[in-house]
Protein backbone atom coordinates (compact mmCIF):
# COMPACT_ATOMS: atom_id res chain seq x y z
CA UNK A 1 0.00 0.00 0.00
CA UNK A 2 0.86 3.56 -0.93
CA UNK A 3 0.98 5.30 2.30
CA UNK A 4 0.64 8.77 0.61
CA UNK A 5 -2.61 7.69 -1.02
CA UNK A 6 -3.83 4.79 1.02
CA UNK A 7 -4.01 2.91 -2.92
CA UNK A 8 -2.34 -0.26 -3.88
CA UNK A 9 1.08 -0.26 -5.06
CA UNK A 10 1.42 -3.23 -8.14
CA UNK A 11 4.80 -3.88 -9.63
CA UNK A 12 5.19 -5.26 -13.36
CA UNK A 13 8.44 -6.97 -13.69
CA UNK A 14 9.46 -5.71 -17.66
CA UNK A 15 9.99 -2.16 -18.70
CA UNK A 16 8.68 -2.58 -21.94
CA UNK A 17 5.49 -0.47 -23.54
CA UNK A 18 3.04 -2.74 -21.73
CA UNK A 19 4.37 -1.71 -18.76
CA UNK A 20 4.35 2.44 -20.04
CA UNK A 21 0.80 1.67 -21.19
CA UNK A 22 -0.28 0.06 -18.00
CA UNK A 23 1.11 3.16 -16.15
CA UNK A 24 -0.66 5.65 -18.04
CA UNK A 25 -3.44 3.37 -16.72
CA UNK A 26 -2.89 3.17 -13.01
CA UNK A 27 -2.44 7.04 -13.27
CA UNK A 28 -5.86 7.45 -13.82
CA UNK A 29 -6.76 4.98 -10.78
CA UNK A 30 -4.89 6.94 -8.54
CA UNK A 31 -2.35 3.80 -8.09
CA UNK A 32 1.38 3.80 -7.74
CA UNK A 33 3.16 1.20 -10.65
CA UNK A 34 6.21 0.16 -9.72
CA UNK A 35 8.35 -0.99 -12.39
CA UNK A 36 11.37 -3.37 -12.99
CA UNK A 37 13.36 -2.44 -15.89
CA UNK A 38 16.34 -3.20 -17.20
CA UNK A 39 17.97 -0.36 -18.32
CA UNK A 40 16.71 3.20 -16.97
CA UNK A 41 16.15 4.04 -20.94
CA UNK A 42 13.32 0.99 -21.15
CA UNK A 43 10.37 2.43 -22.62
CA UNK A 44 8.27 2.61 -19.09
CA UNK A 45 11.46 3.42 -16.97
CA UNK A 46 11.14 6.63 -19.08
CA UNK A 47 7.93 7.52 -17.77
CA UNK A 48 6.87 5.76 -14.38
CA UNK A 49 8.19 7.33 -11.34
CA UNK A 50 9.27 4.08 -9.16
CA UNK A 51 11.68 2.19 -11.30
CA UNK A 52 13.48 -0.23 -10.10
CA UNK A 53 16.94 -1.77 -12.12
CA UNK A 54 17.30 -5.13 -12.46
CA UNK A 55 16.66 -8.48 -14.52
CA UNK A 56 13.87 -10.61 -14.57
CA UNK A 57 16.09 -13.80 -14.51
CA UNK A 58 17.75 -12.63 -11.10
CA UNK A 59 15.55 -14.15 -8.03
CA UNK A 60 17.05 -11.73 -5.87
CA UNK A 61 16.12 -8.59 -7.79
CA UNK A 62 12.58 -9.95 -8.14
CA UNK A 63 12.39 -10.77 -4.12
CA UNK A 64 13.73 -7.26 -3.23
CA UNK A 65 10.78 -5.35 -6.16
CA UNK A 66 8.22 -7.33 -4.52
CA UNK A 67 8.59 -5.97 -1.12
CA UNK A 68 5.68 -3.31 -0.56
CA UNK A 69 3.77 -4.41 -3.86
CA UNK A 70 0.05 -5.41 -3.01
CA UNK A 71 0.43 -7.60 -6.56
CA UNK A 72 3.11 -8.16 -9.26
CA UNK A 73 2.53 -8.68 -12.89
CA UNK A 74 4.55 -8.57 -15.93
CA UNK A 75 4.54 -7.18 -19.14
CA UNK A 76 6.10 -10.28 -20.78
CA UNK A 77 6.12 -14.11 -19.99
CA UNK A 78 10.42 -14.94 -19.56
CA UNK A 79 10.42 -14.84 -15.72
CA UNK A 80 11.41 -18.49 -15.49
CA UNK A 81 8.29 -20.29 -13.56
CA UNK A 82 10.67 -21.43 -10.59
CA UNK A 83 11.28 -17.72 -9.28
CA UNK A 84 7.22 -17.17 -9.59
CA UNK A 85 6.53 -19.88 -7.54
CA UNK A 86 8.92 -19.22 -4.87
CA UNK A 87 7.72 -16.15 -4.58
CA UNK A 88 4.28 -17.01 -3.98
CA UNK A 89 5.40 -19.90 -1.77
CA UNK A 90 6.83 -16.73 0.20
CA UNK A 91 3.24 -14.86 0.18
CA UNK A 92 3.58 -12.53 -2.83
CA UNK A 93 0.45 -11.87 -4.59
CA UNK A 94 1.67 -12.76 -8.28
CA UNK A 95 -0.35 -12.85 -11.39
CA UNK A 96 -0.76 -14.75 -13.78
CA UNK A 97 1.02 -17.65 -11.43
CA UNK A 98 3.47 -20.44 -12.21
CA UNK A 99 0.95 -23.13 -12.84
CA UNK A 100 -1.11 -20.83 -15.38
CA UNK A 101 1.79 -19.17 -17.11
CA UNK A 102 3.93 -22.12 -18.24
CA UNK A 103 1.56 -22.28 -20.93
CA UNK A 104 2.12 -19.49 -22.41
CA UNK A 105 5.97 -20.08 -22.62
CA UNK A 106 6.47 -23.47 -23.20
CA UNK A 107 4.52 -24.19 -26.26
CA UNK A 108 5.03 -28.57 -25.80
CA UNK A 109 3.22 -27.67 -22.44
CA UNK A 110 0.29 -25.22 -24.14
CA UNK A 111 -0.39 -27.67 -26.88
CA UNK A 112 -0.90 -30.81 -24.68
CA UNK A 113 -3.51 -29.06 -22.55
CA UNK A 114 -5.32 -27.30 -25.02
CA UNK A 115 -5.26 -30.95 -26.81
CA UNK A 116 -6.89 -32.32 -22.62
CA UNK A 117 -9.54 -29.65 -22.78
CA UNK A 118 -11.03 -30.29 -26.01
CA UNK A 119 -10.21 -27.01 -27.52
CA UNK A 120 -9.70 -26.66 -31.51
CA UNK A 121 -5.78 -27.12 -32.26
CA UNK A 122 -3.78 -27.94 -35.41
CA UNK A 123 -2.67 -31.26 -35.41
CA UNK A 124 0.85 -31.10 -33.93
CA UNK A 125 3.83 -33.52 -32.26
CA UNK A 126 6.88 -32.82 -30.25
CA UNK A 127 10.11 -33.94 -32.78
CA UNK A 128 13.87 -33.83 -31.76
CA UNK A 129 14.92 -35.06 -35.01
CA UNK A 130 14.12 -34.54 -39.30
CA UNK A 131 12.68 -37.95 -39.76
CA UNK A 132 9.98 -37.19 -36.89
CA UNK A 133 8.92 -34.69 -39.11
CA UNK A 134 9.05 -36.24 -42.23
CA UNK A 135 7.31 -38.74 -40.41
CA UNK A 136 4.62 -36.02 -39.05
CA UNK A 137 4.13 -34.45 -42.97
CA UNK A 138 3.46 -38.07 -43.89
CA UNK A 139 0.60 -38.07 -41.21
CA UNK A 140 -0.67 -34.90 -42.29
CA UNK A 141 -0.55 -35.93 -45.61
CA UNK A 142 -2.67 -39.27 -44.71
CA UNK A 143 -5.01 -37.64 -42.58
CA UNK A 144 -6.08 -35.16 -45.47
CA UNK A 145 -6.26 -37.84 -47.58
CA UNK A 146 -8.52 -39.48 -45.31
CA UNK A 147 -10.61 -36.50 -45.03
CA UNK A 148 -10.99 -36.13 -48.73
CA UNK A 149 -8.28 -33.41 -49.03
CA UNK A 150 -9.29 -31.68 -46.04
CA UNK A 151 -6.83 -30.58 -43.06
CA UNK A 152 -8.25 -31.94 -39.52
CA UNK A 153 -7.75 -30.58 -36.25
CA UNK A 154 -7.52 -32.44 -33.01
CA UNK A 155 -9.46 -32.67 -30.13
CA UNK A 156 -12.43 -33.80 -32.47
CA UNK A 157 -12.53 -30.78 -34.55
CA UNK A 158 -14.46 -30.21 -37.81
CA UNK A 159 -12.64 -30.89 -41.25
CA UNK A 160 -10.98 -27.82 -42.80
CA UNK A 161 -11.21 -27.19 -46.92
CA UNK A 162 -7.51 -28.06 -47.63
CA UNK A 163 -5.51 -26.15 -50.20
CA UNK A 164 -2.57 -28.95 -50.24
CA UNK A 165 -4.23 -32.57 -50.57
CA UNK A 166 -2.08 -35.44 -50.50
CA UNK A 167 0.70 -33.76 -48.86
CA UNK A 168 1.92 -32.84 -45.84
CA UNK A 169 4.61 -30.56 -46.40
CA UNK A 170 5.30 -27.66 -45.82
CA UNK A 171 4.96 -27.85 -41.81
CA UNK A 172 5.23 -25.27 -39.23
CA UNK A 173 8.30 -25.66 -37.13
CA UNK A 174 8.02 -23.62 -33.48
CA UNK A 175 10.38 -23.20 -30.85
CA UNK A 176 9.09 -24.76 -27.24
CA UNK A 177 10.64 -21.78 -26.07
CA UNK A 178 11.48 -17.74 -26.40
CA UNK A 179 9.61 -17.30 -30.08
CA UNK A 180 7.21 -13.93 -30.46
CA UNK A 181 6.54 -11.57 -33.05
CA UNK A 182 7.15 -14.61 -35.59
CA UNK A 183 10.79 -15.34 -34.14
CA UNK A 184 10.74 -19.19 -33.28
CA UNK A 185 8.68 -20.40 -36.10
CA UNK A 186 9.97 -21.67 -39.28
CA UNK A 187 7.84 -23.15 -42.19
CA UNK A 188 9.68 -25.84 -43.14
CA UNK A 189 9.24 -27.09 -47.26
CA UNK A 190 10.81 -30.40 -47.24
CA UNK A 191 13.12 -32.71 -45.18
CA UNK A 192 15.96 -30.61 -46.12
CA UNK A 193 14.99 -27.89 -44.37
CA UNK A 194 13.81 -29.73 -41.37
CA UNK A 195 17.79 -31.29 -40.89
CA UNK A 196 18.90 -27.80 -41.02
CA UNK A 197 16.85 -26.69 -38.44
CA UNK A 198 17.69 -29.85 -36.79
CA UNK A 199 20.87 -29.01 -36.73
CA UNK A 200 20.51 -26.14 -35.08
CA UNK A 201 19.49 -28.25 -31.43
CA UNK A 202 16.53 -25.96 -30.91
CA UNK A 203 13.60 -27.66 -29.01
CA UNK A 204 10.83 -28.52 -31.27
CA UNK A 205 7.47 -29.00 -31.65
CA UNK A 206 5.92 -29.29 -35.27
CA UNK A 207 2.06 -28.45 -36.55
CA UNK A 208 0.18 -28.70 -39.71
CA UNK A 209 -0.19 -25.66 -41.66
CA UNK A 210 -3.90 -24.36 -41.13
CA UNK A 211 -5.88 -23.20 -44.52
CA UNK A 212 -6.50 -20.02 -42.65
CA UNK A 213 -8.93 -16.98 -43.97
CA UNK A 214 -7.48 -14.61 -41.65
CA UNK A 215 -6.30 -14.38 -37.82
CA UNK A 216 -8.32 -13.03 -35.18
CA UNK A 217 -7.92 -12.55 -31.25
CA UNK A 218 -10.51 -13.17 -28.16
CA UNK A 219 -9.09 -10.96 -25.24
CA UNK A 220 -10.36 -11.42 -21.81
CA UNK A 221 -9.59 -10.78 -18.10
CA UNK A 222 -10.48 -12.89 -15.13
CA UNK A 223 -9.94 -12.11 -11.40
CA UNK A 224 -8.93 -14.23 -8.18
CA UNK A 225 -12.84 -14.00 -7.64
CA UNK A 226 -13.23 -16.02 -10.90
CA UNK A 227 -15.20 -12.72 -12.64
CA UNK A 228 -14.21 -12.46 -16.20
CA UNK A 229 -14.86 -9.74 -19.00
CA UNK A 230 -14.44 -10.17 -22.94
CA UNK A 231 -13.93 -7.97 -25.63
CA UNK A 232 -15.37 -7.68 -29.09
CA UNK A 233 -13.48 -10.54 -31.60
CA UNK A 234 -10.95 -8.53 -33.49
CA UNK A 235 -8.93 -9.44 -36.92
CA UNK A 236 -5.44 -9.22 -36.66
CA UNK A 237 -3.20 -8.65 -39.52
CA UNK A 238 0.08 -9.77 -39.73
CA UNK A 239 3.58 -9.21 -42.05
CA UNK A 240 6.56 -10.83 -42.07
CA UNK A 241 5.80 -12.40 -38.66
CA UNK A 242 4.49 -8.97 -36.89
CA UNK A 243 1.17 -7.93 -35.97
CA UNK A 244 0.71 -4.44 -38.24
CA UNK A 245 -3.52 -3.71 -37.98
CA UNK A 246 -6.05 -4.51 -35.36
CA UNK A 247 -9.68 -4.63 -36.72
CA UNK A 248 -12.25 -4.28 -33.73
CA UNK A 249 -15.04 -6.14 -34.43
CA UNK A 250 -13.68 -8.44 -36.53
CA UNK A 251 -15.25 -7.68 -40.10
CA UNK A 252 -17.80 -9.92 -41.01
CA UNK A 253 -17.48 -12.26 -38.07
CA UNK A 254 -20.50 -13.98 -37.34
CA UNK A 255 -22.45 -13.67 -33.95
CA UNK A 256 -21.90 -17.09 -34.18
CA UNK A 257 -18.41 -17.65 -34.05
CA UNK A 258 -17.76 -14.57 -32.44
CA UNK A 259 -19.69 -15.98 -29.22
CA UNK A 260 -17.97 -18.92 -29.25
CA UNK A 261 -14.47 -17.66 -29.50
CA UNK A 262 -15.12 -15.40 -26.53
CA UNK A 263 -16.61 -18.27 -24.62
CA UNK A 264 -13.59 -20.76 -25.48
CA UNK A 265 -10.85 -18.06 -24.69
CA UNK A 266 -13.14 -17.67 -21.21
CA UNK A 267 -13.06 -21.47 -20.80
CA UNK A 268 -9.37 -21.24 -21.26
CA UNK A 269 -9.06 -18.86 -18.68
CA UNK A 270 -10.93 -20.73 -16.04
CA UNK A 271 -8.96 -24.11 -16.86
CA UNK A 272 -5.79 -22.81 -16.44
CA UNK A 273 -6.37 -20.58 -13.82
CA UNK A 274 -5.18 -17.16 -15.81
CA UNK A 275 -5.78 -14.21 -13.32
CA UNK A 276 -5.23 -10.91 -15.43
CA UNK A 277 -5.13 -10.58 -19.43
CA UNK A 278 -5.20 -13.66 -21.61
CA UNK A 279 -5.08 -12.72 -25.17
CA UNK A 280 -5.87 -16.39 -27.45
CA UNK A 281 -4.71 -15.81 -30.82
CA UNK A 282 -6.62 -17.78 -33.61
CA UNK A 283 -7.25 -19.16 -37.05
CA UNK A 284 -10.61 -18.78 -38.79
CA UNK A 285 -10.99 -21.41 -40.86
CA UNK A 286 -13.80 -22.53 -42.95
CA UNK A 287 -15.18 -24.58 -40.74
CA UNK A 288 -14.45 -22.65 -37.63
CA UNK A 289 -11.57 -21.85 -35.39
CA UNK A 290 -8.50 -23.05 -34.51
CA UNK A 291 -6.00 -21.87 -31.44
CA UNK A 292 -2.41 -20.38 -32.95
CA UNK A 293 -1.05 -19.51 -29.46
CA UNK A 294 -1.91 -18.00 -25.77
CA UNK A 295 -0.56 -14.90 -24.29
CA UNK A 296 -0.64 -14.11 -20.36
CA UNK A 297 -0.64 -10.16 -20.26
CA UNK A 298 -1.87 -7.11 -21.47
CA UNK A 299 -1.51 -7.43 -25.80
CA UNK A 300 -0.40 -6.15 -29.15
CA UNK A 301 -4.02 -6.93 -30.22
CA UNK A 302 -6.02 -4.98 -27.23
CA UNK A 303 -3.82 -1.66 -27.98
CA UNK A 304 -6.98 -0.34 -29.75
CA UNK A 305 -9.11 -0.96 -26.39
CA UNK A 306 -7.38 2.66 -24.86
CA UNK A 307 -9.56 4.83 -26.94
CA UNK A 308 -12.03 2.25 -28.29
CA UNK A 309 -13.54 0.53 -25.37
CA UNK A 310 -15.02 1.86 -22.42
CA UNK A 311 -12.55 0.04 -20.16
CA UNK A 312 -9.05 -0.54 -21.71
CA UNK A 313 -7.03 -3.28 -21.49
CA UNK A 314 -4.76 -2.24 -19.28
CA UNK A 315 -6.86 -1.11 -16.67
CA UNK A 316 -8.36 -4.12 -16.77
CA UNK A 317 -5.44 -5.78 -16.30
CA UNK A 318 -4.75 -3.97 -12.87
CA UNK A 319 -8.46 -4.14 -12.30
CA UNK A 320 -7.59 -8.34 -12.26
CA UNK A 321 -4.60 -8.89 -10.89
CA UNK A 322 -6.37 -6.75 -7.53
CA UNK A 323 -9.38 -8.18 -7.98
CA UNK A 324 -11.61 -5.12 -8.33
CA UNK A 325 -14.95 -5.53 -10.44
CA UNK A 326 -14.31 -5.78 -14.04
CA UNK A 327 -14.62 -2.93 -16.60
CA UNK A 328 -17.20 -2.75 -19.60
CA UNK A 329 -15.86 -3.77 -22.56
CA UNK A 330 -18.17 -2.41 -25.03
CA UNK A 331 -16.68 -0.65 -27.98
CA UNK A 332 -16.47 3.16 -28.01
CA UNK A 333 -17.59 3.33 -31.75
CA UNK A 334 -19.04 1.31 -34.55
CA UNK A 335 -15.51 0.61 -36.01
CA UNK A 336 -11.86 1.30 -34.65
CA UNK A 337 -8.78 0.32 -35.97
CA UNK A 338 -5.04 0.11 -34.56
CA UNK A 339 -1.93 -0.27 -37.03
CA UNK A 340 1.23 -0.69 -35.06
CA UNK A 341 4.07 2.18 -36.24
CA UNK A 342 7.17 0.59 -36.91
CA UNK A 343 11.02 2.33 -37.40
CA UNK A 344 11.75 3.01 -41.08
CA UNK A 345 15.20 3.86 -42.88
CA UNK A 346 16.97 6.03 -41.08
CA UNK A 347 17.28 9.94 -42.67
CA UNK A 348 14.07 12.19 -43.52
CA UNK A 349 11.94 14.12 -41.43
CA UNK A 350 12.36 13.82 -37.73
CA UNK A 351 9.34 11.81 -35.75
CA UNK A 352 8.33 14.93 -34.63
CA UNK A 353 8.05 16.83 -37.58
CA UNK A 354 6.21 13.80 -38.88
CA UNK A 355 3.64 13.91 -35.73
CA UNK A 356 3.07 17.71 -36.70
CA UNK A 357 2.33 17.10 -40.42
CA UNK A 358 -0.29 14.12 -39.05
CA UNK A 359 -1.66 15.93 -36.62
CA UNK A 360 -2.61 18.25 -39.02
CA UNK A 361 -3.65 16.15 -41.71
CA UNK A 362 -5.81 14.14 -39.41
CA UNK A 363 -7.03 15.40 -36.38
CA UNK A 364 -8.77 12.48 -34.79
CA UNK A 365 -6.05 9.94 -35.20
CA UNK A 366 -5.04 9.08 -31.86
CA UNK A 367 -1.03 8.61 -31.55
CA UNK A 368 0.80 6.36 -28.99
CA UNK A 369 4.64 6.29 -29.04
CA UNK A 370 6.83 4.51 -26.67
CA UNK A 371 9.80 6.00 -26.71
CA UNK A 372 12.35 3.87 -28.17
CA UNK A 373 15.06 4.11 -30.46
CA UNK A 374 13.71 4.14 -34.15
CA UNK A 375 14.91 1.02 -36.07
CA UNK A 376 13.86 -0.21 -38.86
CA UNK A 377 10.76 -2.36 -38.38
CA UNK A 378 11.11 -2.25 -34.73
CA UNK A 379 7.81 -1.74 -32.96
CA UNK A 380 7.83 2.03 -32.03
CA UNK A 381 4.37 2.82 -31.29
CA UNK A 382 0.59 2.77 -32.65
CA UNK A 383 -2.02 4.73 -33.67
CA UNK A 384 -5.67 4.82 -33.41
CA UNK A 385 -8.53 6.06 -35.53
CA UNK A 386 -12.56 5.77 -34.46
CA UNK A 387 -15.25 5.63 -36.83
CA UNK A 388 -18.39 4.51 -38.37
CA UNK A 389 -17.31 2.85 -41.49
CA UNK A 390 -14.20 0.44 -41.33
CA UNK A 391 -13.49 0.71 -44.57
CA UNK A 392 -12.59 4.33 -44.07
CA UNK A 393 -11.26 3.86 -40.65
CA UNK A 394 -8.90 1.77 -41.93
CA UNK A 395 -7.68 3.64 -44.63
CA UNK A 396 -7.16 6.55 -42.21
CA UNK A 397 -5.08 4.24 -39.55
CA UNK A 398 -3.08 2.71 -42.36
CA UNK A 399 -2.03 6.29 -43.95
CA UNK A 400 -1.32 7.58 -40.41
CA UNK A 401 1.17 4.83 -39.30
CA UNK A 402 2.81 4.63 -42.90
CA UNK A 403 3.55 8.75 -42.70
CA UNK A 404 4.74 8.17 -38.74
CA UNK A 405 6.93 5.60 -40.15
CA UNK A 406 8.05 6.85 -43.88
CA UNK A 407 7.26 10.79 -43.46
CA UNK A 408 5.13 10.38 -46.72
Amino acid sequence: MDTRTGLPVVGMVGGGQLARMTHQAAVALGQSLRVLSETPDDSAALVAADVRIGTHTDLAALREFAKGCDALTFDHEHVPTGHIAALAAEGVKIYPGAEAIVFAQDKRRMRERLSELGAPVPMWRPVSSAADIADFAAEVAAARTEAGGAVRTEAGGAAQAGTDSGAGWPVVAKAVRGGYDGRGVWMLADLAAAEELVATGTELIVEERVPLRRELAALVARSPFGQVAAYPVVETVQRDGICVEVLAPAPGLSEERALAAQQLAIDVAHALGVVGLLAVELFETEAGIVVNELAMRPHNSGHWTIEGARTSQFEQHLRAVLDYPMGETSLAAPAVVMANVLGGAPGGMTLDERLHHLFAADPGARVHLYGKQVRPGRKIGHVTVLGDDMTSVRARAVRAARWLQEGE
